[in-house]
């Protein structure tokens, strides 16, 4: 293949060496630039700033920004500089719709918070650009629309051993700066270390020096190769491992049952990276399919093995996936499972093809293999492209599917989990949520606004638990109760807490002198304040907060509260009316000094 650093007699250009490094050390410097611009304008000490008052377009430059000068860092010298352009325009064009669309379909509090992209889009857009650029460039090169396998091969192997060392050579280069510091700071000098936290200087300098890292690996691009052969050879030697590992769990599984398989949750996963740890090791074995570059016979028999387990995983994988969303409903993980799977037939597809095709035909080694990588490549980033834009959006396909089953009955109104909706949905799951509120189930209805107007899961979950009926004691010895005060209460009353082997201990007291007594309800660590409404409903109005100190009574609130000398203290401080809100002072209290105790 040949070198982008070299002339047709071979002899290294050194005006074209020196060109390349500009254009990626400008590169480098323009990416920290509008990288730190962009933190500028979503910093959290500071009030949000254009762009990031307008979140989806943030996110749309951000994932541009973040990505776009990475491809190019790769594509400067192996790409005609105007195909280049062309393809940057486009590549960053198609990042920042994703990264528009993940922004606008989540549900955040704007005015407190920067924009967020999620981390499926960061890592599945990332990956999508990789195969993308790496199927682009050898077709560029060969000038046709399919380029040969051994160019494929060369360019993405290549590439991923450059991308991990020049990453590798950056965070190097962050250790020595802080080991630096450090040096500085043990001598009174504290420059470097303030330094290195500034963002101004972190973020830009991080991007050229991994510009620069770029730079150095592909000069010398035979020890790249050199390296990526030890990578390959190494990996090979796994294969056999994994081969006879998966081999194994299939064997067992008639005999063991796939309940054990199925309880774990996360039986698809499981099975998805076995498959994947297969094909990538595979392709270590085989590298770029040449008769001259044969692995040992081992690894052909291990490869050809691996090859074909690599079906009836993707079927068990699939298997439990329909199982799950046949009792549970889609769910934006399963679906991307689901997206994962349909990679994972075309895989297991063409390389058990590729594995048996020598039994009734003669071709050579393991062939049909190259055709399913470029096939599985070319359809990887459709997948991603559908799935991170509205044609197959996770979080609309689940709320859909989810509030659907709930509609017809498969779900009950009890067991459907309506916090899904509002924190794990974004915006469609929302409005779905607002929507159930209108349902003519009062049911569903009832709980739909009560999960509107929780603040977390948490709230939610504790809402829902089936009321209760209290234990608890009344103090003195004797007292009664008021009524309806140990009537059940639902999860997200305090009373809920007095279960029958640790129950609560209560006194009664006017504390604020209108007349009329509330009630101090004390568990084993927290004492409440309950008082009347307006309706007649004893309401949890608060806590009290004791402080831990030495040689002073302490442990069971429950005993602290039957102590004989109880009586409210009137604040220290007045309470502040501030637009409308009241602010409490929370006085700062110091334990006294013990007293002195002769020997």
């Amino acid at each position: 293949m040949t070198d982008p650093f070299h002339d047709l007699t071979g002899r290294t250009s050194l005006q074209g060496a020196k060109g390349l490094a500009a254009a990626r050390i400008v590169v480098g410097l323009v990416q920290g630039l509008l990288l730190y611009l962009l933190y500028s304008a979503a910093s959290p000490s500071d009030a949000l700033s254009w762009p990031a008052t307008q979140p989806p377009l943030f996110g749309g430059l951000l994932l541009a920004c973040g990505f776009t000068p990475v491809m190019l860092l790769a594509g400067i010298g192996r790409l005609p500089l105007r195909f280049l352009a062309l393809w940057a325009v486009v590549a960053a064009a198609v990042l920042g719709l994703l990264g528009w669309h993940d922004v606008a379909r989540q549900a955040r509090d704007y005015g407190f918070h920067p924009p967020f992209l999620t981390f499926p889009a960061l890592a599945f857009s990332a990956a999508a650009l990789f195969i993308a650029h790496h199927l682009i460039v050898p077709a560029v090169a060969a000038r046709r629309w399919i380029a040969d396998f051994d160019d494929y091969f060369d360019t993405a192997w290549k590439a991923g051993v450059q991308l991990a060392l020049s990453l590798g050579f950056t965070g190097a280069f962050w250790l020595l700066l802080h080991l630096g510091a450090a040096l500085f700071k043990v001598i009174g000098l504290g420059f470097l270390e303030s330094l290195i936290t500034e963002e101004w200087f972190a973020i830009p300098v991080t991007c050229l020096v991994f510009a620069v890292a770029v730079q150095l690996t592909d000069v010398r691009g035979g020890l790249i190769r050199g390296v990526r052969t030890v990578a390959l050879m190494l990996l090979s030697w796994l294969l056999p491992v994994i081969a006879v590992l998966a081999a194994g769990f299939l064997i067992a599984l008639p005999f063991t049952g796939f309940e054990g398989l199925w309880r774990t949750g996360s039986a698809t996963a499981l099975v998805l990276s076995t498959a994947a740890a297969l094909i990538i090791l595979i392709n270590a074995c085989y590298q770029d399919g040449r008769e001259d570059n044969l692995p040992p016979v081992v690894l052909r028999l291990a490869a050809r093995v691996a090859a074909v387990l690599l079906t009836p995983l993707v079927l068990i994988a699939i298997w439990g996936l329909s199982l799950r969303i046949g009792q549970h409903g889609l769910t934006p993980d399963r679906i991307i499972a689901s997206a994962c799977a349909l990679v994972g037939v075309v895989y297991a597809l063409g390389y058990g093809w590729a594995a048996l095709s020598p039994f009734w035909r003669k071709t050579a080694w393991m062939k049909p293999l190259e055709r399913t990588n470029v096939a599985a490549a070319v359809l990887s980033v459709l997948v991603v492209l559908a799935l991170f834009s509205p044609l197959l959006d996770p979080a609309r396909l689940s709320v859909n599917d989810q509030t659907a089953r709930l509609k017809r009955g498969a779900v009950s109104p009890a067991d459907f989990d309506y916090a899904f909706l509002k924190f794990e949905a974004g915006v469609v799951g929302r409005d779905a949520l607002l929507d159930l509120t209108r349902s003519p189930n009062a049911e569903i209805a009832r709980r739909a606004k009560q999960t509107r107007a929780a603040e977390s899961r948490y709230d939610v979950e504790r809402a829902a638990v089936p009321p209760r009926k209290p234990t608890i004691e009344a103090w003195p010895a004797g007292a009664a109760l008021p009524a309806r005060f140990d009537a059940p209460v639902p999860g997200d009353d305090p009373r809920y807490a007095c279960g029958r082997s640790d129950g609560c201990v209560a006194v009664l007291r006017d504390l604020n002198g209108d007349g009329r007594e509330e009630v101090l309800m004390a568990t084993r660590f927290n004492i409440a304040l309950f008082a009347l409404d307006a309706d007649g409903q004893w309401k949890h109005r608060g806590d009290y907060n004791i402080r831990s100190c030495p040689g002073l009574p302490g442990g069971d609130f429950r005993e602290l509260l039957k102590s004989s000398d109880l009586a409210p203290v009137s604040p220290p401080w007045p309470d502040l009316n501030l637009g409308g809100r009241t602010a409490r002072m929370t006085p700062q209290e110091t334990c006294p000094t013990p007293s002195a105790v002769n020997p």
